[in-house]
């Protein structure tokens, strides 16, 4: 039993939105009821639980916009966005769920009528990428939206959506003064889920694509243009400062080496040699079948693996999944990032293992490391439990850094 649902792994993804609290997101007593109504049941009754609430809130929002409520309607729009969010993780996988892509869709239109509410409105956008298109929002600081200020670029990981950034980074940049940037790259949101585009490694290309449109916009401060990202993206937004120099400053949470070095720690503890485990690729069949045996009867490993890393990464075995993941690294590159540098290591956080040692690698004119604690209620992945602290020290750091 979790914090919230009888299954661990749906408490996983189920408590995710209590970071969002404080920043116009689900209530806890609104998350506690998508708990009960699931209690003991299945993927279905978890996304059937969240879409039900996702639906009574935008009704509550359509309500009040009949009335001319227009500040509650913008407030609940934005909050039924962030329950569709939650209701289809454990849906992940390919082929691509129809349930998932149906309530994405419904995510991402209570967002956008959410939006439409700001003054002056804000509408979706589109970044030209390689023959395709990334969506994307500019959103401007609150209050300030003819000014010309510092903007930040926020980058998302392995499976959080535009709204989950939205809610856990961006309200707190938009509230201290910073226009934000929210995008969905290759292997993120709707560029997998609808388009079917595949995370790549080298993300200073996709970012290069994301400064070269914003660059041009009245109100963004070309010399203040930060990055930003939570989960993978702490590799993400390390790996994108490294190629793309013009980046005034760069934010890791947490800092991150890249995908493969915890997997060489698990097929360590399944019998390879340190030496073997150094090429993921090229382990032994025998090893490969252990892992693989490994994973598949762990819930919570066989989503992270199977369900989204296969799906994510665009393959659809392990040694795949594995040559994957060790095109995903900052081996070489860290030295490179020539900007100002904050990273995060929250305490209990797997995550977090490495970022101390990135943090050393760096070479860039300044350097941060902030570290989280289980005495704050900031520890675990991401500081979910109190990303107020972790937003309020974050901004401070950047607003020094960006003077």
């Amino acid at each position: 039993m979790g914090l919230v649902f009888e299954n661990d792994l749906y408490d996983e993804f189920g408590t995710w939105p209590v970071g969002y609290i404080p920043f116009g997101g689900p209530d806890f007593g609104e998350i506690r009821a998508v708990g009960r109504a699931v209690g003991s049941g299945d993927d279905k009754a978890f996304y059937e639980a969240w879409v039900a609430a996702g639906d009574r809130v935008v009704a509550e929002a359509v309500a009040e916009e009949s009335r001319g409520h227009r500040s509650s309607a913008r407030d609940l729009f934005l909050r039924a966005s962030a329950f569709y969010a939650a209701s289809y993780h454990p849906l992940y996988g390919a082929p691509v769920d129809p349930r998932l892509v149906a309530a994405f869709r419904k995510q991402v239109e209570a967002f956008d009528r959410g939006l439409k509410f700001f003054d002056p409105p804000v509408v979706p956008m589109r970044i030209p990428f390689e023959g395709a298109t990334m969506p994307a929002y500019f959103i401007p600081a609150f209050g300030r939206a003819e000014e010309v200020r510092p903007t930040l670029i926020l980058t998302n990981g392995y499976d959080a959506t535009i709204t989950d950034m939205y809610f856990a980074s961006a309200v707190a940049a938009l509230r201290r003064g910073y226009h934000c940037l929210l995008f969905d790259g290759p292997g993120q949101g709707e560029m997998l889920y609808v388009q079917g585009v595949h995370l790549r490694p080298d993300w200073e290309t996709v970012v290069t694509s994301v400064f070269d449109v914003i660059a041009k916009m009245p109100t963004v401060d070309q010399a203040r243009i930060a990055i930003s990202g939570w989960s993978l993206g702490g590799y993400l937004a390390p790996r994108a400062a490294s190629g793309e120099h013009r980046l005034a400053a760069c934010i890791a949470d947490p800092g991150l080496w890249g995908i493969a070095d915890a997997l060489r720690e698990m097929v360590v503890k399944l019998g390879a040699t340190p030496q073997a485990a150094g090429n993921l690729a090229d382990l032994d069949q025998a090893i490969i079948d252990r892992f693989m045996h490994v994973v598949s009867g762990n819930p919570g490993m066989r989503w992270k693996i199977i369900q989204r890393g296969f799906w994510v990464n665009g393959v659809d075995n392990l040694r795949d999944y594995l040559r994957s993941a060790e095109q995903f690294t900052m081996r070489d590159r860290a030295e490179a990032i020539a900007c100002p540098t904050l990273v995060t290591m929250a305490e209990n956080d797997p995550l977090a293992a490495g970022a101390e040692t990135f943090f050393d690698a760096l070479r860039g004119p300044k350097k941060a490391l902030l570290r989280f604690t289980a005495a704050e209620g900031a520890d675990g992945h991401c500081e979910m439990q109190n990303r107020s602290l972790l937003n309020r020290r974050v901004l401070d750091w950047l607003d020094e850094t960006l003077v």
